[in-house]
């Protein structure tokens, strides 16, 4: 039986300048490569390292890219190793197979959408009546599934975001901030729920998983390993869980090591 791999992406794999926290002296630093283009510029990165390790983990084990990212902005990043056969966009509304999305289970998504939340519409309405151009930067809305805003992150006003998480809670629906990203998502739209049906269709064996935020909590859970990296919203609420490591590396050189982890754990299976 196979082994799987679901991780997130964005600052648990690969990292932006700005999220490379690259403490050592510049003659130290690891070489990076980039893997992310976005308007001809170098968006995002992983170690060399790290590419050399994935791409052995790609010939060890069925590696799913498990991101929060629409289908197009994950389709501009170029991962190293063999293309996946899986992956998982728009934090579960999308199950891509061989880069198409499976219509039967973005239709069982939606349906389930419909039954439980409060209406995109509803959110995105509140999220525009709220907030204030001080620190709104954009508003968006990914894939018709949900919503994000970014932000000036040193202006964003805490006791807002927890305000704003509590009016979202009564409606079927969770906040999670990461870097400049402010993300209001329907809680049946999980990571998690994606990853078990690639896991049935695979028959997979075992489930290791990785990330960074709260979105990715119930990706972490639904593991038999999973690992968070020493930064971002888990790490900062000293979130933890039977089966989960929690490991000191901050920034690009914790991605290579939740690589290493991934590569030993599937190699001695």
């Amino acid at each position: 039986m196979p082994v799987l791999v679901a991780s997130d992406l964005d600052r648990t794999l690969i990292y932006s300048a700005a999220a490379l926290a690259l403490t050592m002296p510049d003659a130290r630093a690891p070489r990076l490569l980039c893997v992310e283009v976005h308007e001809s510029r170098p968006l995002s990165y992983l170690t060399e390292t790290a590419a050399g390790l994935l791409t052995e983990l790609g010939d060890a084990a069925v590696f799913v890219p498990t991101t929060t990212r629409t289908r197009k902005q994950y389709q501009r990043i170029n991962l190293p190793g063999p293309a996946p056969k899986y992956a998982i966009c728009a934090n579960g509304g999308h199950l891509l197979v061989d880069g198409v999305s499976d219509h039967d289970w973005h239709t069982a998504v939606t349906t389930r959408l419909a039954d439980e939340c409060a209406p995109l519409a509803e959110v995105q309405a509140h999220l525009a009546a709220c907030s204030d151009p001080l620190w709104l930067r954009k508003q968006r809305i990914a894939e018709d599934l949900f919503a994000y805003l970014v932000v000036e992150r040193e202006l964003l006003p805490e006791e807002w975001v927890k305000e704003l998480a509590v009016w979202a809670e009564n409606r079927g629906w969770t906040v999670s901030v990461q870097g400049r990203k402010l993300y209001a998502v329907p809680k049946p739209l999980t990571k998690s729920a994606a990853v078990r049906e690639v896991a049935r269709r695979t028959g997979a064996g075992l489930t290791l998983t990785a990330g960074d935020s709260l979105l990715d909590a119930d990706l972490l859970l639904a593991a038999d390993r999973g690992w968070r990296p020493g930064h971002g919203e888990l790490a900062d609420a000293a979130w933890t869980a039977p089966r989960i490591t929690a490991l000191p590396e901050r920034g690009v050189l914790a991605g290579e090591r939740i690589l290493r982890e991934f590569l030993r754990e599937a190699r001695e299976r």
